[in-house]
């Protein structure tokens, strides 16, 4: 039987399709021109909840999961971001996370001080309030030295809100953190926190984060803060002296009447600071700075016997006092305080 055949021109070439089809790839990635604004309140296992059309009549909560094209980049709550799909916001609709925006701030930490891998805890936030407890349970200094490490890390405000002042006396614990000029905040079990003049006075107009290790009040004062947040509450165990995670991720709430945003995390216990350089502490206080730049030996780590700082203070340029806390700081971030 004769096999019939088929005469071809020159330019008839068959192409067999590739296996991933025949659409030619390319490494152009789309500006996503049309994308909107969106600012990430909260993140739920692939899930993010995001604010768009802020500060307009049209605001409104969009449900969105990331992009392909962002690779490995991860989104956190803080994050600002471009949007596109289906940003109205139904029921049952999802929305593309395109594009992170440019981050002001990082809150970072790592699991411990020998982990080498850093998470972001949150972005672009300009205030990092350090929750502690003045009794039940007891204050833990080195857990706070250690987030304020964070905090001039990440190039933010420290402010101390120290809680449960009809327990125990806040007079050691604020004289400790004085050298540091870390401004505080005292509250007392059962006030009507949400009107504390004091600490709506810091968190007015501003992003803030909310950071403690568990049972310190943190969740009590979001609510407090934020009526609507129902933050759930733990208790201490009397037995540990330690709370119970109740806040199991970080999550933005805007404060009455637009005045700012919180952003509460959940409690932890420990905080690895493996990734920061000594260079990003000492920085935070502009009176050493000066001294280490002139006086101290290449590398120094300002806790060895050469350390130029001590002639520097002797001098009179900066007090002992301030001298005293760089270095603490520094050892928790060494980890050698606990």
């Amino acid at each position: 039987m004769a096999r019939r055949t088929r005469d071809y021109d020159e330019d008839d070439v068959r192409v067999r399709p590739g296996r991933r089809g025949s659409k030619p790839r390319t490494r152009r990635r789309p500006a996503h021109e049309d994308a909107i604004a969106g600012f990430v309140t909260a993140v739920d296992r692939g899930r993010y909840q995001c604010l768009v059309d802020e500060g307009t009549g049209d605001r409104r909560n969009v449900v969105a999961m990331r992009a392909r094209e962002l690779g490995r980049k991860g989104v956190v709550v803080g994050d600002r971001v471009a949007l596109v799909g289906d940003v109205s916001g139904e029921p049952d609709t999802l929305a593309r996370i395109v594009r992170v925006e440019p981050r002001t701030s990082s809150l970072r930490r790592t699991a411990d001080d020998t982990d080498p891998f850093e998470r972001i805890i949150v972005a672009n936030a300009g205030q990092l309030v350090i929750v502690t407890a003045l009794a039940d349970p007891e204050p833990r200094p080195r857990m706070i030295d250690r987030q304020l490490v964070a905090a001039y890390d990440a190039g933010m405000d420290p402010l101390l809100c120290l809680t449960k002042a009809d327990l125990a006396d806040p007079d050691a614990l604020v004289a400790e953190y004085a050298p540091l000029g870390v401004p505080y905040v005292v509250t007392v079990q059962g006030e009507e926190l949400g009107a504390n003049d004091e600490l709506r006075g810091h968190l007015a107009g501003r992003v803030s984060v909310l950071v403690g290790h568990s049972g310190v009040g943190k969740s009590t004062l979001v609510n407090a803060l934020v009526p609507d947040a129902e933050r759930a509450v733990s208790h201490v165990n009397a037995v540990t002296g330690r709370g119970r995670h109740t806040s199991s991720s970080a999550v933005a709430l805007e404060l009455p009447d637009g005045d700012g945003w919180i952003i509460d995390t959940p409690g932890v216990r420990s905080f690895g600071l493996a990734h920061i350089k000594p260079e990003n502490v000492i920085h935070a206080f502009e009176d050493l700075a000066e001294g280490a730049a002139e006086r101290c030996p290449p590398h120094c780590d300002h806790r060895q016997k050469d350390c130029g700082l001590d002639e520097w203070v002797a001098e009179g340029h900066a007090s002992r006092a301030r001298l005293d806390s760089l270095r603490r700081l520094l050892a928790a971030r060494e980890g050698d305080a606990e």
